[in-house]
């Protein structure tokens, strides 16, 4: 009997000092509104990230307001469709649709892991490349920065494609400030992420309250200030219907 106590107690001490498993922190669907500068002109930026059956989407369309719309015509409409894994993000399809610029641009594009390319249109024009290892579009990529933050992964490199081109990204962790926006203060996470050869650098202000969710999006190209988004509404995916339901 003492033996068999012994055991047990033994066996409840190693169960107690064992380390206790750690979950993966998921991203959360959302919808989130920004007031958006581009240059001179100024919009709003809506975003949504929704959970499908394959993981999640996230759709961002950018329109302009007050006098930009006697200025240009038009939006830009992106959107990624990814997975989510132990590991992070992992890109599946990508759309753009891009009529505010001075030339119209739209692609469609989908990863094929397996075969380790990608393969689509660019204004109707086929295209195919080979990836060598990971690589995310320009919607997947904020939502894996996210993700890294989330689960404690530290500051890393990336592979972007940007139209045809498979870009090298080095991201970075400039530390934590104090950022005021039209939807609260916040103390905000800063990462800043640039392309190997490029001038321009994109700065996000990163929240742990809204689940890493950017706050402040600054880019700068040549040391000037090209555009900079504000959060001005969050409404997590669940409260998405009262929110409607009382307008």
């Amino acid at each position: 009997m003492n033996r068999l106590v012994a055991k047990l107690v033994l066996s409840f001490a190693a169960l107690c000092a064992a380390p206790a498993y750690s979950a993966v922190e998921s991203l959360a669907p959302h919808t989130a509104e920004y007031r958006i500068k581009i240059s001179v002109l100024s919009g709003t930026m809506r975003t949504v990230v929704d959970q499908t059956a394959a993981g999640f989407s996230a759709t961002s369309v950018i329109t302009p307001n007050g006098m930009a719309k006697l200025l240009v015509n038009g939006v830009i409409e992106e959107r990624s469709e990814f997975e989510e894994n132990d590991e992070g993000v992992r890109p599946l399809a990508y759309s753009s649709n891009d009529t505010l610029s001075k030339e119209d641009k739209s692609m469609n594009f989908s990863f094929d892991w397996d075969r380790l390319e990608i393969a689509g249109t660019i204004n109707d024009e086929d295209f195919v490349f080979k990836l060598d290892g990971e690589a995310h579009d320009r919607v997947s990529i904020q939502y894996e920065l996210m993700h890294d933050l989330l689960n404690g992964r530290e500051a890393r490199d990336y592979a972007i494609v940007d139209g045809e081109e498979l870009k090298e990204l080095t991201v970075t962790n400039i530390g934590t400030q104090r950022v005021k926006v039209p939807f609260g203060e916040f103390d905000a996470i800063g990462i800043q992420h640039q392309a190997r050869n490029s001038s321009r650098i994109s700065t996000l202000w990163c929240v742990r309250e809204l689940g890493y969710l950017p706050v402040l999006i600054e880019q700068h190209r040549r040391g000037k200030l090209r555009l900079r988004a504000e959060l001005t509404d969050y409404v997590p995916a669940d409260e998405r219907g009262s929110v409607r339901a009382s307008q």
